[in-house]
């Protein structure tokens, strides 16, 4: 799972993203696949995974990962067509941090989030046009030649180019954001959004829209005041949480909700060796599953043990679980939940 932050200029993405990864970030910053670019991974830490860590006392305990993206560079121009190392870094994620900044510049000048917002999306859907043109023309040459277009990427492509030009993000249509035949292009508009408020250290009000995006939930970070506590001894920290009123840290935040924009939930595999939640989307089957923690235990799925966490702390263990009735066998096309915890059977 990885995001990519995306801001215009002076809009703080580089506070945040030390905000973010300062308190649990992996030591140092390793450069993604852009030389410019920094990548950091994150811990996601649940209290689900500590108390089965407690439970088997495993050699291992392993929690989910978020990974954060800070691109090369500030968004430039719209006259770019998706070749600058902002937009190529950004393509790689499953989606986006739009950090708005919500105070002002340094010499006072005022400023509207709901502006900037806007002036970023048109940079990203103008972005994405430049690409849907430049395969139309393509495949347009290559009926010419007498090459014959198959599938329906054609009619695909020219509803993209009908949304795209009518200034509408490609998201908000799911057919066209989620369809398979389009999922090469990584499309930027058609990437789940979250919208950070950067505000200064005593605001923490977001700011009103006249005219709030559809489909897109926002929520306000001090970027430049959690750097600061992040980098802090846990004493010192707690203190600063308390005085500026932050129950929850920005970190923790924006995990919540970011699982809950790219439709993320997590199971368990648990034993002697390791404890280890692992990060799927809703709607995952119990073989899609098992395939996330071996191929094996999909190409050989017999059954899933399923039993629920709050059915496991209730009882205490499978066992007690298996006698009280409440341990379940689930074939391949059982929908996984937030919170399984399951013991594949399978046999290659």
């Amino acid at each position: 799972m990885k995001l990519g932050m995306a801001g215009l200029p002076l809009s703080g993405k580089k506070t945040l993203f030390k905000a973010l990864t300062g308190a649990r970030g992996e030591a140092g910053l390793s450069p993604a696949r852009h030389a410019e670019s920094n990548l950091a991974s994150v811990t996601v830490h649940d209290p689900r995974v500590d108390h089965l860590a407690r439970v088997y006392k495993p050699k291992k305990t392993t929690y989910a990962k978020v990974e954060y993206l800070l691109p090369p560079e500030p968004v430039r121009s719209a006259s770019d067509k998706g070749e600058s190392g902002v937009w190529n870094a950004l393509r790689t994620c499953d989606g986006l941090l739009h950090v708005i900044r919500n105070f002002p510049s340094a010499g006072g000048a005022p400023h509207s989030p709901e502006r900037d917002f806007r002036d970023l999306e048109e940079e990203m859907i103008l972005v994405d046009l430049g690409v849907v043109e430049k395969r139309l023309e393509r495949l347009a040459l290559d009926r010419r030649r007498g090459k014959k277009p198959g599938g329906e990427e054609q009619a695909l492509l020219e509803a993209c180019r009908d949304r795209l030009t009518e200034g509408l993000p490609l998201r908000n249509d799911k057919t066209l954001a989620g369809h398979p035949a389009l999922r090469g292009f990584t499309f930027l508009s058609a990437k789940p959004v979250l919208v950070i408020f950067n505000n200064e250290d005593e605001d923490e009000a977001a700011p009103a829209w006249s005219d709030p995006p559809e489909g897109v939930d926002a929520l306000v970070v001090r970027a430049r005041l959690e750097m600061d506590i992040a980098a802090m001894d846990p004493d010192e920290a707690e203190e600063f949480l308390e005085a500026y009123n932050i129950r929850e840290s920005a970190l923790d935040r924006v995990i919540r909700s970011s699982f809950r924009m790219l439709r993320r939930i997590s199971f368990f595999t648990v034993g002697s060796d390791e404890v280890r939640a692992w990060p799927v989307t809703e709607g995952t089957s119990a073989v899609e599953a098992a395939g996330t923690v071996h191929s094996d235990m999909a190409k050989g799925f017999i059954r899933a043990e399923v039993l629920p966490y709050e059915v496991f702390r209730e009882l205490g263990s499978f066992q007690e679980a298996k006698k009280a009735g409440r341990l379940r066998l689930e074939g391949k096309e059982y929908v996984v939940k937030d919170g399984d915890i399951m013991h594949v059977r399978f046999n290659v």
